[in-house]
């Protein structure tokens, strides 16, 4: 969790660069930055790095559950019901601590110098208090919605990849890890990048904040806030800030991604499926579809088989 927490604190500058987009303040950031300095890069990276550890907590255990939910009989899980699995898992620990991300949210688009929320806990309380629990989950149907496209772009690169590389896929060394992990990301968050802008605006709109937040255009629901974003900024609006989140997110899921993938070789290798943790090359005389624990009772039983005969070997020999 330290690890991922040190790259998104390492990348709260185009966090930032990101949000003040969507929401159509970032003509405002050369004046923020000259007035409040650097620090005005990391507006919100502290509640960010609040909401990594129990988001990543709730999204592996929820993965967990869906991937033994969606598993079959012979214990196998397609590529789409696992991708389906990481998308409702993703979801469940984004409902759960959304109210964080709206919070950051705010923090982001506040201006420093003439603060409407003091900190964390006070822009919590002064959120409920002023606008309603609710307020606290706003935007959450376009997150909802968003991981539709997202799911579509992950899988529809995570099942050409073969025909990319011209190879199968237990081929693939670490850095084509890599760099799939770099391809899923940038087409998946493209495709479902309008959901988030739409959610950032939601988020950052009320009627209790100067210029209602800073939001560029105003609006009464999420169908409202694509339809005002089109006619005042055209379709391209939808995808402000595009390219500073991909500089964030890209990096951050190649990494993970790679990472994932290099760990399941490790332990494919400690349990004797793989030669070697480095490629996907299967052990000779290994059954593939038994299940780790059948595989070590399988070795100590051939241990002990051998036992006795190298002892008997020895007799014969004296």
């Amino acid at each position: 969790t330290e690890f991922w927490q040190a790259i998104e604190g390492h990348m709260s500058g185009s966090q930032l660069l990101t949000v003040l987009a969507q929401v159509g303040a970032a003509q405002g950031l050369w004046r923020a930055g000259r007035a409040q300095g650097l620090r005005a890069l990391w507006k919100g990276n502290l509640t960010a790095c609040l909401r990594l550890g129990p988001y990543s907590a709730l999204q592996l255990a929820a993965y967990r559950r869906f991937v033994v939910l969606f598993t079959d009989d012979l214990g196998h899980i397609s590529q789409w019901h696992a991708i389906m699995a990481g998308s409702l898992a993703g979801m469940v620990a984004t409902i759960a601590t959304y109210p964080t991300d709206v919070i950051k949210t705010r923090l982001i688009v506040q201006n420093r110098l003439e603060p409407s929320y003091k900190g964390i806990l006070h822009a919590f309380y002064t959120i409920y208090h002023q606008e309603g629990f609710l307020a606290l989950y706003r935007g959450v149907s376009s997150t909802v919605l968003g991981t539709i496209p997202f799911s579509a772009g992950s899988l529809f690169v995570y099942i050409n990849l073969d025909k990319i590389w011209r190879e199968p896929s237990s081929h693939f060394t670490p850095l084509q890890n890599f760099i799939n992990g770099c391809l899923a990301a940038g087409v998946a968050q493209t495709l479902s990048f309008p959901f988030e802008t739409v959610k950032r605006k939601m988020q950052a709109q009320s009627p209790y904040l100067p210029n209602y937040g800073g939001v560029d255009v105003h609006f009464t629901g999420m169908i409202d806030c694509f339809r005002q974003t089109v006619k005042h900024r055209g379709v391209l609006g939808l995808w402000s800030g595009l390219t500073a989140s991909l500089l964030k997110v890209v990096p951050y899921f190649s990494i993970m991604f790679s990472t994932f993938e290099f760990c399941k070789r490790v332990c494919l290798y400690r349990n004797g499926y793989i030669e070697s943790p480095l490629s996907y090359k299967l052990t000779p005389g290994v059954d593939q579809s038994l299940q780790p624990q059948e595989l070590q009772e399988l070795k100590l039983l051939r241990r002990g088989n051998l036992e006795p005969r190298k002892l008997q070997a020895k007799e014969t020999h004296s």
